[in-house]
């Protein structure tokens, strides 16, 4: 399971021109299940994102989390994460988890997050538009 995060002052997706998630302080994920992926690969992921130090505390240093700051967070499906671009000008993208595997692991991460922070998500498959400010900028890769 690949992740991208983003930490945000704010982040909006919208589907054929309806917000339908947002978050404000907190966290973008991009997230994209891999062949292979298990439950337990996406529980650990949720639990090492919930717990990233990548927001200032009072000293101005990167030692809270997105929970500790009170933030939310908002997850979107990007199977474009797992873009192979060893050969070629065109990506492939043959890695990643066939689609039923992929929404399943995508939604159990947004879930298992969910416990931890409030979360709203875009919508897998379909063509969203995300815009968001990247406070920092800050934008950190995860894999397990």
């Amino acid at each position: 399971m690949r992740a991208l995060l983003q930490r945000v002052s704010e982040a909006q997706v919208r589907v054929d021109g309806a917000v339908i998630g947002e978050c404000g302080l907190g966290l973008m994920v991009l997230v994209c299940a891999m062949q292979g992926d298990t439950e337990a690969q996406v529980v650990k992921l949720a639990a090492k994102v919930s717990k990233c130090r990548i927001f200032q505390d009072d000293n101005g240093k990167m030692n809270q989390s997105v929970a500790d700051v009170g933030g939310s967070a908002l997850v979107i499906s990007q199977f474009t994460l797992a873009a192979d671009t060893r050969s070629g000008n065109r990506p492939g993208f043959s890695t990643a988890a066939a689609p039923d595997d992929g929404k399943r692991l995508y939604e159990l991460f947004a879930q298992k997050l969910g416990e931890v922070v409030p979360v709203q998500t875009g919508k897998f498959g379909a063509d969203m538009k995300v815009t968001l400010t990247n406070d920092g900028p800050v934008t950190i890769w995860m894999e397990v």
